[in-house]
């Protein structure tokens, strides 16, 4: 009888020590939750603050930060505007060249728009009935690495 005794007494602790190891398991899952929480804020927060810094020191996520090889002015003009408006044909972004830099020419608007074409920083979109402009994948992919957007 000792026997079933001790063997009834370990299976009701083995059956009590799964009890909290649920329960333990139980207890863990939200603050498993709270570490990814956290971890994720901490990345935010350090995005912003990369993001200030930028802002700080050129006043702007400036197009020299992404692309670099850019030396032009105008180019640079050019990969801001279409930046902030995709999809603008020649003659809409010669106008908003000219409002931004006070003059602008088409030939010059077409040539510059074909070399930043010719880099693969910009991408012509033909219909039947213009041709329209936005900056290349490449260019995005860039610009939400310097903002912290993506990896």
């Amino acid at each position: 009888m000792a026997g079933t005794d001790e063997s009834k007494r370990i299976e009701e602790l083995t059956e009590r020590i799964a009890q909290l190891e649920d329960a333990v398991r139980q207890v863990s899952v939200p603050y498993a939750e709270l570490v990814s929480q956290l971890t994720n804020f901490q990345e935010t927060v350090g995005k912003y603050f990369r993001l200030m810094d930028l802002y700080q020191k050129f006043g702007m996520v400036s197009v020299e930060t992404i692309v670099p090889e850019i030396k032009d002015p105008i180019s640079k003009d050019l990969l801001r505007l279409l930046l902030d408006r995709p999809g603008l044909n020649i003659s809409q972004l010669t106008e908003e060249l000219k409002a931004r830099r006070g003059s602008s020419s088409r030939r010059i608007v077409r040539e510059k728009l074909s070399e930043l074409v010719g880099q693969k920083l910009v991408i012509e979109e033909a219909s039947r009935q213009e041709k329209t402009y936005r900056l290349s994948e490449e260019v995005v992919r860039k610009w939400s690495q310097v903002l912290g957007l993506s990896k």
